[in-house]
């Protein structure tokens, strides 16, 4: 009775995980897609220069200026949005499965899960030493 029990609480738990990586991934395809074709509405008909290099824009270089861009539907904000919301998507996971151990109970997984996502933020936040 019990197994039966855990098989369906590990199985509700990969359909969920399942889904939020599904999930996470189609939104940030629909939001770049979106921001894809106002790019090439606003822009398509200019000539790219391709002997001059240009920076991305000061606005969208930060976590706040890209929302904010996305939030004003600006092209370039809502491709970047589009893909900080795909870099986020394995990192829910992760952090999706560390209260969803804790929950279990299974605190093994919980501490090596934990260890994992400390070292996905340390890797994203952190700058090169």
């Amino acid at each position: 009775m019990n197994d039966r029990i855990q098989n369906s609480s590990d199985t509700a738990l990969e359909t969920t995980i399942g889904n939020l990586l599904r999930y996470g991934v189609l939104i940030s395809a629909v939001i770049v897609l979106i921001g894809g074709i106002l790019f090439l509405i606003k822009n398509g008909m200019l000539t790219p220069h391709y002997d001059e290099f240009r920076l991305v824009p000061l606005s969208l270089r930060g976590i706040g200026g890209i929302m904010a861009q996305a939030f004003l539907l600006q092209p370039q904000g809502l491709i970047q949005f589009g893909l900080l919301l795909l870099i986020a998507t394995p990192i829910a996971r992760v952090l999706f499965s560390v209260f969803a151990f804790f929950r279990q109970r299974d605190y093994l997984y919980t501490a090596i899960t934990l260890l994992v996502f400390l070292i996905l933020m340390f890797s994203l936040f952190v700058k090169h030493i």
